[in-house]
Parts: structure tokens; C-alpha cells; sequence
């Protein structure tokens, strides 16, 4: 055996339609492509998106919304979060670097302080916004808040 007699099992190919060669082949005249019309000329290709004339689904579904091109996202901590941490791996000072480190924000993230829970700890937290019960909670735990 050597390449040059190589063959594919038998059975596991088949012969292509041999179309466009003549009325006695069956397969002449319009050559499988029915009669006139757009699909039985040569070139011919569908737009994307081409339902037949139909209104395409793009058209017939509403636009909707509006997305701000400016909008600043934040990601949200809450103090119950600080507290349980400030516990248990005695931290006093929550800044960026810290957050970061402990993988609750990336560094690219702007991050917010959320008012939830209780905090008894003294802390001091550094954060692009705060919301006013974070606030105040943080100044009647006796931490304090700076905005960077």
C-alpha cells in the first residue's frame, strides 16, 4: 500500500448532483433553481436579515431606552461589610488600596459607602461617595470619612 492507491471506505462518499448539463441528466433547464425571479440568476445573495419582503424582526421590534454615554458607575460596600471585616481582620482603615486588596472592588472601580447594617468599630474610610446614613453612622461609631 503506498499513497498513490489511497481510496475513502466504501459507501462514505457520495457523488455530487451534476446540474446545468442538459435536459437528459434531469437535473437541466433551470438547474434545480425553479423558474425566474432574484434566487435563479447568478450573483444573487440575500441581505442579511432578509425575510422574503416580510418586515424583518429588526424593524418590527420598537427601539428602547436610552443608554448615557457619561454615566459613572459605583460599586456599592455596605458597613455591615466594613464592620465584619474591621472584626475580623482587625482593619481600621478601609482606603482604595485595602478594598483592592481584600477583592472587593477592582482598581479602575469608583466606590460608594452604603448605609446597611450597624457599625460599632472606629473606623476611618476613604471612598469617592458616601451616603448621608453611612455618614452619619461612621461619625457616631467615632470614624471618620474623607471623599477622594
Amino acid at each position: 500500500m503506498d499513497l498513490s492507491n489511497l481510496k475513502p471506505a466504501e459507501g462514505s462518499t457520495k457523488k455530487g448532483k451534476r446540474i446545468g448539463r442538459g435536459q437528459g441528466s434531469g437535473r437541466g433547464g433551470t438547474s434545480t433553481k425553479g423558474h425566474n425571479g432574484a434566487q435563479s440568476r447568478a450573483g444573487y445573495s440575500r441581505k442579511m436579515g432578509f425575510e422574503g419582503g416580510q418586515m424583518p424582526l429588526q424593524r418590527r421590534v420598537p427601539k428602547g431606552g436610552f443608554k448615557n454615554p457619561f454615566r459613572k458607575e459605583y460599586v456599592g460596600i455596605n458597613l455591615d461589610t466594613l464592620q465584619r471585616l474591621s472584626e475580623e481582620k482587625k482593619i481600621s482603615k478601609f482606603d482604595k488600596a485595602v478594598l483592592v486588596e481584600l477583592n472587593l472592588v477592582n482598581k479602575n472601580d469608583l466606590v460608594k459607602i452604603l448605609g446597611r447594617g450597624e457599625l460599632t468599630s472606629k473606623i476611618e474610610v476613604e471612598a469617592n461617595k458616601f451616603t448621608k446614613t453611612a455618614a452619619e453612622a461612621i461619625e457616631k461609631a467615632g470614624g471618620s470619612f474623607v471623599s477622594i
